[in-house]
């Protein structure tokens, strides 16, 4: 985090943007000054506690509290609710989605987190590899088209996409964990793409 009177907006160089997707680490540079903790208000405040709070992403957000309060909310019901999906899918959805809008850093974020509760890193990386047109298996390729066409502006998602996962075990519950991330993640996508850019850390 930068000290008081030293800007954290500035230009990535070109030898540090990302070339393509990865599940390596990025950094994120912020467009728009964040605030520093140490200015962070009473509503700030609790929505900045932990170590994503130092970064300058949700920094930046704070300035609009309630509107970090809805993500941070949209973030734990999504990745830690109860029943539903598998958490391993929940992060296969934000992928997705995250690799579908172009995002390089949420879909290295959440490529690692797929990868890492999946025990299939060689499959996620295809999918950042190749994009969602890529063939994995019968199930992940049903997860794969549904989020992939939800994430599509405007929306071509069907009823074949939702009768091919009810044929797969796919239950209401998680039918509504696919939709809730691919709905979440174009919206984190569309904030860090517009307020910022991914860097390769040094």
């Amino acid at each position: 985090m930068s000290e008081r009177g030293v800007s954290e907006v500035r230009s990535v160089e070109n030898g540090r943007l990302p070339t393509g997707f990865t599940q390596d680490q990025l950094d994120w540079v912020p467009w728009v000054e964040p605030i520093l903790l140490a200015d962070a208000d009473e509503l700030q405040k609790p929505l900045l506690e932990g170590d994503r709070g130092i970064g300058p992403y949700f920094r930046l957000l704070a300035r609009n509290p309630e509107v970090l309060a809805h993500r941070s909310g949209n973030d734990k019901e999504i990745f830690y609710g109860r029943g539903g999906l598998t958490r391993a899918e929940r992060e296969l959805a934000a992928t997705v989605t995250s690799r579908h809008n172009g995002c390089e850093y949420c879909a290295s974020v959440h490529s690692r987190f797929t990868s890492a509760l999946s025990k299939r890193p060689g499959d996620v990386q295809r999918l950042l590899d190749e994009g969602n047109e890529v063939r994995i298996d019968e199930r992940w390729d049903a997860v794969i088209d549904f989020v992939d066409a939800l994430a599509a502006n405007p929306p071509r998602a069907t009823t074949g996409h939702l009768n091919r996962l009810r044929q797969l075990g796919f239950d209401a519950a998680e039918l509504q964990d696919l939709v809730l991330s691919a709905a979440s993640f174009s919206w984190a996508n569309r904030l860090m793409l517009t307020l910022g850019e991914p860097e390769v850390p040094a």
